[in-house]
């Protein structure tokens, strides 16, 4: 009744036996382009905080308009991968990773001929979808990769390091475009010309990396309806179950601040456009240095106990650096040498939520046998999506009617759920891996 042939131990037996290193090579390629894929994403998806800064000064969007864009890229995100999860490996993970590749980039050439809200809506759909397919296929690709638990930790952390990565470039490349002294230009629309590039250059490196797929090859007698009920056969598994309120909620939090921290800064701290984007690339920044530490750090300590301490850390860090936003002078701010200290310390929240993503889908992943990775990824996907959107919506909906203090203090609950939740994660484990 599996979807594919393998050998469920996989990780013991690859850790223990040779390598070859024309494998090790071809893994090297194939590794490389993964990195690239989520760093083209990483600024596309991540851009949905700019543009909606953007869209309240081209438009006249209020802030509880602006945020049904989040939905746009996050239920496309979680409507394809429920329809797709289950199906990904017959599609194939490289071919999957092409499709997405070869139509995002058509959509972003397409995006500088258009200036409405209603544009926006239906790229963010559009990359949404496509992204749906590039992180099912990566992070199921990164079990073909790697030979080890701790492999796949560490592995997974640098690629959503790179991730972040990403983001921090795509803040300074729409910055670059913004004229702040016209709120009203949308001559910066020209940034898809280059982010099309972008996606052009990692469909062709794509195309020419090796990718052997066929120890997930699909069995030519399985019905799709019997992969759906395998689905949610997974989904309702106890510790799958919890996982994905750790999941839900953790994107939660990391959406509503990476949102909304342009217009944070716009706003409330009343930094310019353009200064207010390339300002919150410090929180970008100080995620993929999280990610990048992480995957040394998880290779030697205990991820729970890692983990606690982040988010306690980060609860610490809110309460601290928010009511440094209410003591701004009101005095014109030029650049990064008059920006408020509050600018740059919130920010640094990314470093301490940094390794829980990765971490916490990699042990969900490296625990489960690799023929349940496709399906797995799928719902990883789809509630991440789910929490994404409900963050942006709950926060810019605070935003609007409280403020962006109070908006922002909002991120304490959610965490305090997430460490129950992380518990209650970490006791079900051994019994998961017993029943393998």
């Amino acid at each position: 009744m599996d979807t594919v042939c393998i050998d469920q131990d996989r990780f013991a037996n690859r850790s223990s036996g040779y390598i070859p290193k024309t494998i090790d090579m071809q893994n090297w390629r194939i590794k490389t382009s993964l990195f690239l894929n989520y760093f083209v994403f990483a600024i596309l998806l991540n851009s949905v905080g700019t543009v909606i800064l953007q869209v309240q000064n081209n438009f006249s969007i209020t802030q509880g308009s602006a945020a049904i864009l989040e939905p746009f890229k996050d239920l496309s995100i979680a409507i394809v991968s429920f329809l797709i999860s289950s199906y990904i490996a017959r599609i194939g993970y490289k071919r999957a990773m092409l499709i997405a590749l070869g139509f995002i980039s058509i959509v972003e050439f397409i995006m500088p001929f258009t200036a409405s809200f209603g544009s926006f809506m239906l790229l963010f759909a559009a990359a949404g979808s496509s992204f749906a397919l590039i992180k099912m296929s990566v992070y199921s690709t990164i079990g073909l990769v790697t030979h080890h638990e701790k492999e796949h930790i560490s592995l997974m952390n640098f690629i959503e390091s790179f991730f972040m990565i990403g983001v921090l470039t795509g803040y300074f490349i729409f910055s670059y475009f913004v004229d702040s002294n016209h709120p009203h230009s949308t001559s910066w629309l020209n940034v898809y010309y280059l982010l099309g590039g972008i996606s052009t250059l990692a469909f062709v490196l794509l195309w020419s990396a090796p990718l052997d797929e066929s120890s997930v090859s699909s069995l030519q007698d399985k019905s799709m309806v019997r992969d759906f009920i395998q689905m949610f056969e997974l989904m309702f598994s106890p510790i799958v179950l919890i996982f994905i309120f750790c999941a839900f909620f953790y994107v939660l939090i990391e959406q509503s601040i990476m949102s909304w921290l342009p217009t944070f800064n716009n706003k409330v701290l009343l930094l310019p456009a353009a200064l207010s984007i390339q300002m919150s690339s410090i929180l970008a920044g100080s995620t993929a240095a999280g990610r990048f530490l992480a995957g040394i750090i998880l290779k030697k300590l205990n991820w729970f106990l890692v983990l606690i301490c982040c988010l306690l850390l980060a609860a610490g860090l809110v309460l601290v650096a928010i009511p440094l936003a209410e003591k701004t002078t009101g005095h014109a701010i030029t650049g990064w040498a008059t920006a408020p200290i509050a600018a740059f310390i919130f920010p640094m929240i990314g470093l301490l939520l940094a390794p829980i993503y990765p971490a916490i889908n990699s042990v969900i992943l490296s625990t489960l046998p690799v023929h349940k990775h496709g399906t797995m990824s799928g719902l990883i996907i789809i509630f991440s999506a789910l929490g994404g959107t409900t963050g942006s919506l709950i926060t810019g909906n605070i935003f609007q009617h409280y403020g962006g203090q109070s908006a922002f203090y909002f991120s304490l609950i959610p965490m305090t759920i997430l460490i129950i939740c992380l518990t209650l994660f970490k006791r079900l484990q051994p019994k998961l891996k017993s029943s393998e």
